[in-house]
This record gives C-alpha cells, structure tokens and sequence, in this order.
C-alpha cells in the first residue's frame, strides 16, 4: 500500500479554510476547492516506492492487472476507472450536466478531428469517457439536481411576478414535459444578453424580497449577475445533505453544487457540458444533445449495511466505474478486513485510521497511519485491515 500525495485544485468557488482544516494544514490565502485522488492525468496523486516520487497514472500504467486486478482491467480497461475528490465549495459551481459514454466517445473524436487543443477553452470533451457522479456530505451540503415537475418550475416563475418570466412559465404548463422544458432552457440561454440580464436583476430583486425557497437564487445572481443560468437554475429541485448523506449523477442530469464539504467520486473524467453560472465555455447546441428533459427525483442516498455483515457501508449506485463505502471504526473495536481483488483508495475524513499488510508467510507486514485528509492506494492482491477509531471512505470499481 502507498500513501498518497494528491494535488488540489484552486477554483474560484473553492473554500480557503475548509480543505486545509481537513489536513491540520494552514490557508494558503487561495481558495481550495478540490482535493483530487487518483490517476487523472489533470492531477495524478503521486506515490514512492524507493525510487523518489512516481505518477499513480504511471505506477498502474507498468502493471495494470497487478495493480487494479484482472476483473477491472478486462471490464473497464487498464487504467484507475475512478476519480476520489475532496469537494469544498463556498460559492456555487456551474450549473452544469454530463454526456453518457456513447456521445463522449463521438464527441471526443469530432473534437479530436477538428484538431481542438485538449486545454483549449471551448473544448467541450477532453476525453472519451462518461462522468457519472456521487457526492456525499461531510457538512451540510446544498446544491441543485435534475428538473422540477413542470407544473412546480411554473409556479416558482410566476411566483416572482416579473413579466418577462410570464412566456415561459405559461410554455411549461402549455406543453409536454419534455418539449417545455426543452423549449423553456433554450430560450433561456439564447435569449438576447441585455433583456436576460435585465430579467435576472428583477427576478433577483424578487427573490430577494420574498427570501426563504428563493433565498438561493438571489445569491446566485450576487455571484452571477445577468447570468441566464440564475433563471435555468429555478426550474431545478434544491437540494440539501446532511452528513452521511449522498447524491447520486447520471448522465444527462442538470445539477449545480451551492456550498459545502463533501467526499467526490466519479468515473475517471473531466467532460462537463455548462448550462450557466459560469464564465466558462457554454455550448448550447451540444448541451442540449446532452440534458434529460425530464422531471426527477434528486437520487439521494443514505448508506445500507454490506451484505456481507463486514460493517463497510456502502452507497449503492448503477455505476460500474466506481463504489464508495465507509467504515466508521469505534475505539476499541476490533480491525476490520478490507477486500482484496480490486484497487482500493482510502481516505480517512476523522480521526485516525491504521491500516495494516501482513508479510509473506506470516512475517512482520507494513503498517500505515492516516491521519485526517490522509489517503492512500492499495493495489488489487494486497489484503489490508483497518482499525480507528476514525471514519475511512473506501472507494473501488463498481463491478459486482
């Protein structure tokens, strides 16, 4: 096992205090927003095995059924099938949805043949792979995920009493779920910048005088003023987690995190199609190949006991690219077995986690301490134990 040693990310949106209180380590002054675990080449973690620091991507890339297992590697190819994330927003992300694995690969290889530079800010797909997601609450967590029913988007726009809202809350009692919706989000982000600007500042203003439910949405225009993603963002479901709660991201589902802590894991992607609340690219043709026009419950999650009475916890999703599960280690209690099989990365979110290899043939093993904020990579063959008291998220392939 190897501990890692993880690059962080420093977004606008990012928390200056909340991922360096995570570590014991002080702000920097910048804001911290995610602390990325894995073998993305954006932000490979980094290990030592003797030789000085080495590239996970490059560790696994030498010997990839050794390192992630032959099951993973023959279902989901030779590379770290997920990304673990360490999330700490204090101002809204892009309202943002992802592509399903089929419309990545072909809009990856357009853009490829266009000859678009993988950094170029109008790329859309930096790589070939889907993103689906799950975000799980350290602290209170409140974000924005899947459409309203259209009836509810109505009665929040009109609500507001501004004019201009009128046309498109009468289009979503007028049409099909599907069509209205679709038709309402296009208008939205075509619409001419100086009428929409103005209709964000009223609708602003009218959130800000009702507050409560629309509280939010005056926020959001603060941060983005005349951005049409603020009228787009009302016709989603808010949403807020509690701790040890999670949400869970399919493909093609309008989400925007508001603020708060969270653990991250993905499949090992960076293809994000942008609706608003952004400065960044927006697309609205390719995005509206993407988006589910449909209304949705939030997939939200509490965690369910193994079944193979191990203690783990786990967050159960469709998702083959990843599984998140956590152990929450009582003092005193006795170590709990890690399943071999598969790559694993552990991170420990409080107190103070042991793990512990045996050696060949019953000889002394290695033994490792994580303190919080501290992770580490365990290759496939590798049996591990883990004994606290602390909490540890274990994440792996999703495969059954």
């Amino acid at each position: 096992m190897d501990r890692l040693h993880n690059t962080v990310k420093t977004y606008a949106w990012g928390s200056a205090t909340a991922i360096p209180g995570l570590l014991g380590t002080p702000p920097t002054g910048e804001p911290q927003a995610e602390l990325w675990m894995g073998a993305h080449p954006a932000g490979p973690s980094r290990v030592d095995r003797g030789g000085g620091p080495l590239s996970l991507a490059d560790a696994i890339a030498a010997d990839p059924r050794g390192e992630l297992g032959a099951a993973t590697v023959d279902a989901l190819g030779p590379r770290l099938p997920f990304l673990l994330k360490v999330l700490a927003a204090d101002a809204p992300l892009s309202l943002q949805t992802h592509p399903d694995r089929e419309r990545a690969r072909a809009g990856y290889a357009e853009e490829e043949a266009l000859g678009i530079p993988l950094d170029a800010p109008h790329r859309n797909y930096r790589d070939a792979n889907h993103k689906p997601e799950l975000v799980c609450a350290l602290t209170p967590f409140e974000g924005l995920c899947g459409f309203r029913p259209v009836a509810e988007a109505a009665g929040v726009l009109e609500e507001l009493g501004v004019g201009s809202l009128k046309p498109y809350a009468d289009l979503l009692r007028a049409r099909p779920e599907d069509a209205a919706l679709r038709e309402v989000v296009t208008a939205v982000l075509t619409a001419e910048p100086a009428a929409m600007a103005e209709t964000v500042a009223r609708a602003a203003e009218a959130a800000d005088r009702l507050g409560g439910a629309f509280a939010p949405y005056a926020a959001l225009a603060r941060h983005y003023p005349g951005d049409p993603g603020v009228i787009a963002a009302m016709l989603l479901n808010p949403v807020r987690l509690e701790p040890g709660e999670a949400l869970y991201l399919g493909a093609g589902v309008p989400h925007a995190y508001l603020r708060g802590l969270g653990v991250e894991i993905m499949a090992n992607s960076d293809n994000v199609l942008r609706c608003g609340l952004t400065p960044k690219h927006v697309d609205v043709p390719e995005l509206l190949r993407v988006v589910r026009f449909e209304a949705t419950e939030p997939g939200l999650l509490r965690p369910v006991p193994a079944a193979d009475g191990s203690g783990e916890e786990v967050y159960p999703t469709p998702a083959e690219d990843f599984r998140l599960a956590r152990h929450v280690l009582a003092p005193g209690s006795a170590p709990r077995e890690l399943p071999a099989g598969s790559a694993q990365i552990l991170l420990c979110t409080d107190g103070r986690i042991t793990l512990r290899a045996p050696g060949p043939g019953g000889a002394d093993g290695t033994e490792l301490a994580l303190e919080r904020g501290r992770s580490a990579f365990v290759p496939a063959s590798e049996h591990v134990t883990a004994s606290g008291p602390g909490t540890l998220f274990r994440a792996t392939a999703g495969l059954a």
